[in-house]
């Protein structure tokens, strides 16, 4: 590595520890103040955050891969999350969840069920829910960090006593980055992780130009277009994916047919099926929830919401596809003619572009963002998992009253106890993979029924809640049990076939036993409280099947309305969609130089976003401070 590569990113390691450091002291006021910055930041910083929390390496590296192989459908595969659930948090789920008023996911559920029995049921499974995926998460990122930086750095920090090596060099980068994040994250909660993470997505987003610019003026058209087919270039498709490449190519035609994506019309019906339910279920109790809950008001919760999709997006896939266009002019023959071709080789053509073919000084500042890129959603996750431990378990059933100091004290042990037993967990690297693959199969798999049942019907109660969510858990472990042991299994058996299915095709069966454990608890228990319905109903006003609740409310001779925007919020949802995927492809097209679709895309972002000024913001603007 050239040593003005190392001075940038030394110099973003140092800004970023200074920058935290010296807003820490404005978390020392209590909880509210630690872990919601008291309710004081701005919007568009809270947005900024948001937008930089979501930009992580891991993500990049994958997306980068994908839209290599399949091209400008390739944005399509974020819809498994599903990415869109960020457009219905913008539309009317932010404003939802602000109007609690509250500190954590956990919390808001005793608004929803209250505090008896049910409700502490729901209450402790939510908050167990988000320590165990915070931790599950660090100990991803603790694998991740190490393995990406080995690869950039040319440094061997192996730690060996004698012959035994106590640290690998993996291990030791990862220390040294969790360690420098962890200080400020800690010390400053909430305001530190905000004030970094604006300063991280400014640095990731002067990387991802220069990286675009730099792409641009040194690969042609010509050369370009000598690759890439038309198929390539087009998003849309029917039920099979048609050939993406020429004969010259033909181990990437190989590599789709292999991945299991060749069904392509099937895989986005499911992927609109999960994502209509698992969006409406709302925000995991994550990051993501923290900063609309930190937002100053129920209209600033809405505009921050917005203004994450707009920021991060566009900067994003300008980098990404800066680095496919050069990937696919110096990597792409090489590749082609690898026999042993697979889909560990498209993980690697980022830290290959990089390695390769940046050059001097934009190779620092684009080292500098991405790992900006990890310091930001780690940070987020350390500032987002303590909360609940202190405010849902600590506070609520250990010590109720203590002072703002002892709190804050407990937050900070809190968050060294969740780093250091994500980085236990991350040192078994063996098996941790298979770890966050639960994690994200089981635990994001249980959540989506329950979740989207408490905003809709209003007789679903906190055991139906509680069994719902457990139903779902176990089901989805039990799958996930199943894949991890399929070699064990016989290849005509139907439980060996169900292995082998996608997984986003086995979630009706997990959706459909979450629900059923959700039916069966709330029918064969007593309703949630009247009197905690109408205050829930009252301050949060959802749509859905809520009659009884405000004929109530009516006849105590309160003023009230129905919530009546369903048609209008789903509407806005899909003009939201194609808002969003034309600021992803976008950046695409215009790298790789098919300006009419370019334009096309910027004629639907324009279009979208003039049709949204009057269906969402300005009914946003009419709502009070």
């Amino acid at each position: 590595m050239n040593i003005i590569d190392a001075l940038i990113i030394f110099l973003y390691v140092l800004l970023t520890l200074a920058v935290g450091i010296w807003v820490s002291k404005k978390a020392s006021k209590g909880l509210k103040s630690y872990f919601l910055g008291g309710n004081n930041i701005k919007w568009y910083y809270l947005g900024l955050s948001n937008g930089s929390g979501m930009f992580d390496v891991s993500g990049t590296a994958w997306m980068v891969g994908l839209l290599f192989l399949y091209g400008a459908k390739s944005f399509m595969f974020m819809w498994l999350w599903p990415i869109w659930n960020q457009i219905f948090i913008m539309m009317f789920l932010a404003v939802w969840i602000r109007r609690s008023n509250i500190m954590t996911g956990s919390e808001w559920i005793l608004t929803r069920f209250g505090d008896g029995k049910a409700g502490r049921a729901s209450h402790s499974i939510v908050a167990v829910f988000a320590i165990v995926a915070a931790v599950g998460f660090i100990a991803y990122f603790f694998e991740g960090i190490g393995k990406f930086m080995t690869v950039i750095l040319p440094w061997d920090l192996a730690l060996e006593i004698g012959s035994s090596v106590l640290l690998n060099s993996e291990q030791s980068y990862a220390l040294i980055i969790i360690f420098l994040t962890t200080i400020y994250t800690v010390k400053g909660g909430m305001f530190s992780v905000v004030a970094t993470e604006v300063l991280q997505y400014g640095i990731m987003v002067i990387a991802g130009i220069l990286v675009a610019g730099y792409a641009f003026f040194t690969v042609t058209d010509v050369e370009i277009n000598t690759i890439i087919s038309t198929e390539w270039k087009n998003v849309f498709f029917g039920a099979q994916l048609e050939t993406h490449w020429s004969e010259q190519f033909q181990a990437f035609n190989n590599l789709i047919d292999s991945e299991g994506y060749k069904m392509f019309g099937a895989l986005i019906g499911m992927t609109l099926f999960k994502g209509f339910f698992a969006s409406v279920a709302g925000p995991t109790p994550s990051y993501d929830l923290q900063r609309i809950l930190s937002t100053k008001s129920v209209k600033e919760a809405a505009y921050m919401s917005g203004f994450t999709n707009l920021v991060l997006f566009i900067p994003r896939y300008l980098l990404i596809a800066g680095i496919v266009v050069i990937a696919l002019v110096f990597l792409g023959p090489e590749m082609a003619a690898n026999p042993n071709l697979s889909g560990a080789d498209l993980e690697i053509i980022l830290p290959k572009v990089i390695n390769n073919h940046i050059p001097v000084g934009i190779k620092g500042l684009l080292l500098a963002g991405l790992l900006a890129a990890f310091m930001s959603t780690f940070s987020a996750f350390v500032n987002a998992g303590p909360a609940y431990i202190v405010n849902d378990i600590y506070k609520k059933y250990f010590k109720p009253t203590a002072t703002d100091k002892h709190y804050i004290k407990v937050s900070h042990i809190a968050s060294f106890l969740v780093v250091v037993l994500g980085v236990f967990m991350g040192f078994f690297a063996d098996s941790i993979n298979s770890l966050t693959l639960w994690i994200t199969s089981a635990l994001f798999g249980g959540y989506v029924a329950s979740n989207f049942l408490k905003w809709i019907w209003w007789r679903f109660n906190g055991w139906g809640y509680f069994w719902g969510m457990l139903a779902g858990l176990l089901i989805a472990t039990l799958q996930f049990v199943l894949d991890q042991n399929k070699a064990n299994l016989a290849e005509d058996s139907l439980l060996f076939d169900l292995c082998n299915v996608h997984a986003i095709y086995l979630f009706p069966i997990i959706f459909g036993f979450s629900l059923l454990g959700s039916f069966l608890g709330t029918f064969l228990t007593q309703p949630t409280d009247l009197n905690v319905l109408k205050s829930f109903y009252k301050s949060v006003r959802p749509w859905g099947f809520w009659d009884p609740v405000l004929k109530r409310i009516k006849q105590d001779g309160e003023e009230i309305e129905s919530n009546n925007r369903f048609y209008w919020d789903m509407m806005n949802c899909v003009i939201g969609i194609l808002w969003q995927s034309s600021m992803i492809v976008l950046p695409v097209y215009f790298m790789i130089r098919d300006y009419p679709k370019a334009l096309i895309a910027l004629l639907v972002f324009l279009g979208t976003s003039l049709i949204l000024k009057y269906t969402w913001l300005d009914n946003i603007r009419k709502m009070p401070d």
